[in-house]
């Protein structure tokens, strides 16, 4: 490497490595000034051992030294200044990254990857014909989809305040030359990093659903409102500028969802009212937002009738503004827009209060910004949908064009046309999710109360499907008006009856889709249509006509063994008539989801990751057997052992049909707050998902051609030994699930704040009751990262056996196949941020010796074999030799990282014996919070 490439790397990096300085040295005195010189000091002492521990000076154990037997007192602002340290470094990066990508663009270089610009330019290469683009692009949805059960552990005014740092820093760095605005700025930092110290970390009481929903709902005020529309706008644009002759993306691409509010699979805090509570406040976030920038646009918009001309659509809406004929009398845009955000406030009143059953947890008229309240808007016509406001905002819109006032239609006009054809009256699609085997025991009862069966678990599947299809093609319910069920039943019941009251209220777009958790069989997929049937959400029809469900059935594939089957389970479910003819009804559209949590807890990363992509093989021949248009849903965590990484590869590594212009997949944990916080993260995000949509749909990326088979076989054999490697340890090694309890926090994971749902579906000790978020993250805070790599290595040793065209096999498999390639990137960088080291501290919890040599033996041993046939394979040096950035931010937070395992595990060991106090406890789950800020995906 020249002296110069050396010197622009250093360069790259210095800013970020400045900033990280500076807010470090602020929170540093701000510790002197309100801990005092004691505290103090052992924070620098523990801080310089353990950057010392880093360069290798001084052996692991010489924080863990400074650390034992520390005061409880002491300990924990020394805790919470490694988590705010860990907090600011994050900051500090998420800068970095936009100073680099601007830096980027400034420079005059090529569009980096996952950037839209640069998707632009392959299609622009490809020289795609038109109709073929429409019909690949016909069904275009991109949709990420927000989940409950976040490992998201700040609170919401923690992150309110680092919200402020951000902003004030970027203000900082561009006060470089103005020493007056600069130390202003600095000023506002120190004052908010106090009121950050000031703050505490962690929640007394565990969330409640309600605080979720109000949680995932403040990303559309921070970025989504404003990024998303823009996007779409502009993405509608570019393509239809390459194929002018074709109507493409006649709906908005990306089109948002949440769970949270109705996914109740092991969730019991989620009920009717808790149903109506979501969809009412989701309602409300967009009503207030339209009416909002309607006040604002009235304000602004004010041509006189004496100068521009307006159209006769516009000025029927004037003369049905103001009660007053004399108001704004010569102003028709002003008038115009008054009118609609009367009907708009009278819309939003009559949903909102349709919605909500308790006035006091709903959300009223007049509570929202902009809203019009008096005896105009109660006798003001309500629009029926929301295409009905935007047919008099693009009347407003066409007159301005005509009249030459282009300009001003282009921004807040056209923002607002954008935001409402996006986000509808809903604001997103709030998806329902049951488990399979809920469903059945409630069918159960209703055919039991009706007399239709009174044993129904008894019957065999073909007799449950007979039955089940007979029910779906009488328009008979199943319950009367005065039916007892039991609680669970009637709770069901209640939940679907909510979803149809939103769907009757805000449109069918309000609640889309009905998700099958345990999915395994043709019944379990009209078990959910019956219960649909019974709330009202699926008309049989007329006798000659077609049933129709209001909200897509969709079933979700989640362990290896039902990944495997999926496909079948599908095409026989296609063979049932009444099912064929609610898909058909559908437009043939089918969606399916792929679950990646309990899969890779089932059988380990690379089988996991293997049988899904197995699955989507066999999905697309399904699609080519039936003719339906398949569209996949991915259930991804945030971190690589819940099918985390990077979105635009993993989109990219998807086999060729799956994804056809249209995906959608879940966003969670704390890269929610990391993707969609910040505008500039929000839109880099939302246009990398948008990206991989586009390549893989239109063009040839999986690179295998006729080789694909041969591959496909060589990945079936790979995933075969490393499925067994992994039961090997995790399945059957006697002792296992005490060894993780005892060598991690999991116990004490359930007692972190950080989500409504229950640790466990079930209370047992089994690995497979456990949810997927506890399991991944209690490996995660003690750096073994076991979902995201184990058993890979001994498969490829196995496969591999020292020989060396075997080895050139996979190598170029990784050159070629982005499958393979994402694959052991996204293992790489779940290993690189493994520390056996430290994890051999918390194995010392073990109190077996001999359980723990054996176990901690394994994992050291399958360790150092993944590092090596990574390596091989690759030919990298390093494990992020591919990722310099996330070398260079593991990099950056190791010092941070050390001293809150050390004291994690010695508060741990000191609670274990018998130290229960509730400093112990607290000190835990702060750390817990420290680790899971430092990792940035640990769950």
């Amino acid at each position: 490497m020249t002296e110069s490439r050396i010197e622009t790397e250093q360069d790259a990096i210095r800013p970020l490595r400045d900033d990280i300085r500076f807010l470090g040295g602020v929170l540093g005195d701000t510790i002197r000034d309100h801990e005092g010189p004691e505290v103090f000091d052992l924070i620098e002492r523990v801080r310089i051992e353990a950057f010392r521990v880093r360069r290798e000076e001084v052996g692991r154990s010489a924080v863990a030294q400074i650390l034992e037997g520390v005061d409880i007192a002491v300990a924990l602002p020394l805790i919470r200044a490694f988590s705010y340290f860990v907090l600011l470094a994050n900051l500090a990066e998420d800068i970095q990254r936009d100073r680099r990508r601007a830096a980027h663009e400034a420079a005059g270089e090529p569009p980096q990857s996952s950037s839209l610009a640069a998707t632009y330019r392959k299609l622009d290469a490809a020289a795609l014909d038109g109709a073929a683009v429409a019909d690949l692009l016909a069904d275009a949805l991109v949709s990420p989809v927000i989940t409950a059960h976040p490992t998201e552990t700040r609170r919401r005014t923690v992150f309110d305040v680092q919200t402020a740092i951000t902003e004030l820093m970027r203000r900082r760095q561009r006060y470089t030359e103005t020493e007056r605005e600069r130390a202003a700025a600095e000023s506002q930092i120190r004052r908010q990093v106090l009121a950050l110290w000031r703050t505490a970390l962690i929640r007394l009481q565990r969330l409640r659903i309600q605080d979720e929903i109000a949680v995932g709902l403040r990303y559309y005020e921070l970025t989504l409102f404003d990024v998303m529309p823009a996007i779409n706008a502009e993405v509608r644009a570019a393509l239809r500028s390459r194929w002018p002759g074709v109507e493409l993306l006649p709906r908005p691409i990306l089109r948002p969802g949440s769970w949270i509010g109705g996914d109740r699979d092991g969730n019991p805090y989620v009920t009717a009212e808790v149903v109506r509570q979501a969809a009412g406040q989701a309602a409300g976030v967009a009503f207030g937002r339209y009416l909002g920038e309607l006040e604002g646009l009235e304000k602004s918009l004010s041509q006189s009738s004496r100068l521009v001309p307006v159209s006769s659509r516009v000025a029927e809406l004037a003369a049905a503004g103001y009660p007053d004929p004399a108001t704004h009398a010569d102003e028709p845009y002003r008038r115009a827009l008054h009118a609609i955000r009367v009907r708009l406030s009278a819309t939003a009143a009559r949903a909102l209060g349709a919605i909500a059953v308790d006035r006091a947890a709903g959300v009223s008229l007049d509570t929202l910004p902009g809203a019009v309240t008096g005896p105009q808007t109660d006798a003001a016509a309500v629009y029926p949908t929301p295409q009905s406001i935007l047919d008099d905002l693009d009347a407003i819109d066409a007159s301005m064009r005509a009249g030459g006032d282009g300009l001003l239609a282009d921004d807040r006009l056209a923002a607002l046309r954008h935001a409402v054809e996006t986000f509808g009256f809903h604001l997103q699609g709030l998806d329902m999710r049951q488990n399979s085997e809920v469903h059945e025991q409630v069918v159960a009862e209703l055919l039991a109360w009706a007399g239709v069966h009174q044993d129904y678990p008894s019957l065999s599947e073909h007799e449950r499907v007979e039955l089940l299809s007979a029910e779906l093609r009488t328009r008979r319910p199943l319950l009367g008006p005065h039916a007892r069920l039991g609680e669970l039943a009637a709770k069901e019941l209640g939940i679907v009856r909510a979803a149809r009251d939103v769907v009757d209220t805000l449109g069918p777009e309000a609640v889309p889709n009905y998700i099958i958790s345990m999915c395994t069989s043709v019944s379990d997929m009209l078990e959910a249509a019956l219960l649909l049937k019974e709330g009202g959400l699926l008309d049989p029809g007329e006798p000659d006509g077609p049933p129709i469900c209001a909200v897509g059935i969709v079933p979700l594939f989640e362990t290896i063994e039902d990944l495997g089957a999926g496909a079948a389970t599908l095409a026989a479910a296609l063979e049932v008539p009444v099912y064929r003819d609610l898909v058909a009804a559908a437009d043939m559209r089918q969606e399916v989801m792929l679950g990646y949590s309990d899969s890779n807890k089932d059988g380990g990363y690379l089988a996991a990751n293997w049988a899904l992509y197995r699955a989507e093989l066999d999905l697309v021949e399904v699609v080519r057997k039936t003719g339906i248009r398949l569209r996949l849903f991915h259930g991804r965590g945030g971190t690589v052992g819940r099918g985390g990484g990077r979105s635009y590869d993993a989109i990219l590594a998807q086999p060729a049909g799956a994804v056809r212009g249209s995906l959608r997949l879940t966003e969670q944990g704390e890269v929610i707050a990391a993707k969609y916080a910040e505008p500039g993260a929000a839109h880099r995000n939302l246009e990398s998902l948008i990206a991989g949509t586009l390549e893989s749909t239109l063009l040839d990326v999986e690179g295998l051609g006729s080789e694909a088979e041969p591959s496909y076989e060589l990945m079936d054999e790979l995933a075969a030994r490393a499925r067994a490697a992994y039961a090997r340890l995790v399945h059957e090694t006697p002792g296992f699930v005490e060894y993780f309890r005892q060598s991690t926090p999991v116990a004490e994971v359930g007692d972190l704040n950080i989500g409504s749902r229950p640790a466990s579906r079930k209370p047992t000790s089994s690995v497979s009751d456990l949810r997927a978020i506890p399991w991944v993250m209690s490996w995660s805070q003690a750096r073994v990262m076991l979902p995201g790599w184990y058993g890979t290595g001994t498969a490829l040793e196995e496969w591999i056996g020292g020989d060396e065209a075997r080895l050139a096999t996979l190598s170029d498999l990784y050159r070629r196949w982005p499958f393979f390639r994402t694959v052991l990137s996204n293992l790489a960088q779940v290993m690189a941020k493994s520390d056996l080291d430290i994890a051999a501290r918390y194995a010392e919890l073990v109190e077996d010796e001999t359980l723990r040599d054996t176990i901690f033996g394994m994992i050291r041993d399958e360790h150092a074999r993944t590092i090596r046939m990574h390596a091989a394979i690759t030919g990298n040096d390093h494990l992020l030799a591919d990722n310099p950035s996330l070398a260079e931010s593991i990099h950056n937070r190791f010092p941070y990282l050390e001293p809150l395992n050390q004291m994690q595990v010695e508060l741990l060991r000191r609670l274990r014996a018998g130290e229960d106090s509730e400093l112990v406890k607290r000190g835990i789950l702060l750390t817990m919070n420290g680790l899971a800020t430092a990792l940035r995906n640990s769950g």
